[in-house]
């Protein structure tokens, strides 16, 4: 696992009192779209009308005038891996050559960061109804889930297709939910490892279990908290992949916000420090009412404020979004799943960003800032307009 040396995708960070937040970006949400109503609607679906991954003029927007440097992008394992073939290292070539065009655009066209994101709740078989439909992945009672072995293949031939490109982040799963903490810890296990075994260095993201929630990982009779430390990286490079929305229920589905970063992220802190962990927050969000604005300033603070925190990517944008969520933050576009989210746009604005990336080598546990080789000053500001 990680570690008390930043690490990126490329390797270790420069050290900074004015700021930790190495990387700043959105979330992509559009390439899981088109898929949920009737069972098998929009698979494989229709790539350009049922979903999309990116739009590359709003990319270049965020990357050239907002200053960002990370993309979290998703996609549909239906859809990469076809239920004629199963979930494992068979693949749509057609539906991974979209989806990697996306990510080399953002990589190397824009020389930023990409997180690819499977967003399918730790399930496999049917998305018609997410992120509750689909048989969860591991479970041995069910004879229609997939396997974990299937699970750790499907991430051993994804990761060979982009470990050369050290800007590409392996978030190993969206959200899972209901279901054994153990049996998240046993399917993500399966992925770092057969990652690893690639020769691949990057990032890894894992969740934990109950949305991977920030505010609810040590709660419960089966919290992440108990279990997701004993994850083994070989190479020390996998941190913990969070969510926290700021709304009364914490689902990002309120247009009032209620929930305070300082008070809810605390305990995850806590445990993050005491096991010498470091967790990116890839999905948070508020409406832009200016109740929520105070709020939204404050969970971008306290990531900048502690150190466990690497970086964050706010939800959503992408390029079917528009102004029917109270956590949408880009272009013009159609709802999610069947128009469930009511109110207009936030934005996060980026004052000044400097991701300072200054090593190719990946650090170990101990690392300290003494060893670090660049101590100039990260001088930039995030503020929500």
């Amino acid at each position: 696992m990680l570690f008390k040396g930043l690490i990126t995708a490329a390797g270790l960070l420069a050290t900074s009192v004015k700021a930790t937040i190495y990387y700043a970006g959105v979330a992509e949400s559009g390439g899981e779209f088109g898929a949920y109503g009737k069972v098998g609607t929009g698979l494989p679906g229709r790539f350009g009308v049922d979903y999309s991954f990116i739009s590359t003029a709003g990319v270049d927007v965020y990357v050239d005038q907002n200053k960002v440097n990370l993309f979290r992008v998703a996609f549909l394992l239906e859809r990469m891996c076809p239920l004629a073939t199963g979930l494992g290292a068979t693949f749509n070539e057609t539906h991974f050559n979209y989806y990697a065009d996306a990510i080399n655009y953002i990589t190397l066209n824009k020389s930023s960061y990409a997180i690819i994101d499977p967003h399918n709740y730790m399930r496999y078989n049917d998305p018609s109804s997410q992120p509750f439909s689909g048989s969860v992945i591991g479970n041995t009672s069910d004879p229609t889930a997939a396997t974990t072995a299937q699970f750790g293949a499907f991430w051993g031939a994804l990761a060979k297709r982009f470990k050369n490109n050290t800007k590409v982040i392996f978030a190993l799963m969206n959200e899972p939910h209901d279901m054994p903490t153990s049996l998240v810890l046993a399917n993500n296990q399966a992925a770092i490892t057969a990652i690893r075994k690639t020769g691949a260095k990057n990032l890894i993201l894992a969740p934990g279990n109950s949305w991977t929630g920030g505010h609810s990982w040590t709660q419960g009779s089966d919290p992440s908290s108990a279990l997701l430390q004993k994850l083994k990286d070989p190479i020390k490079n996998t941190a913990i992949d969070i969510h926290e929305y700021l709304d009364v229920d914490f689902s990002g589905g309120h247009s009032l916000c209620s929930s305070s970063a300082p008070d809810y992220l605390a305990n995850l802190t806590s445990w993050l420090h005491t096991n010498n962990l470091k967790a990116m927050i890839t999905e948070f969000g508020a409406s832009n009412g200016t109740e929520c604005k105070p709020y939204l300033q404050g969970i971008i603070n306290y990531m900048a404020q502690n150190d466990e925190y690497i970086g964050w990517t706010a939800w959503a944008a992408g390029p079917f979004w528009g102004t029917n969520s109270p956590c949408s933050v880009g272009f013009v576009g159609t709802g999610e799943f069947g128009g469930r989210w009511k109110s207009r746009i936030v934005h996060y604005g980026v004052e000044c960003y400097d991701p300072a990336v200054i090593a190719e080598d990946v650090a170990e546990i101990g690392t300290s800032d003494s060893e670090r080789r660049d101590d100039t000053p990260v001088e930039c500001k995030y503020e929500v307009r």
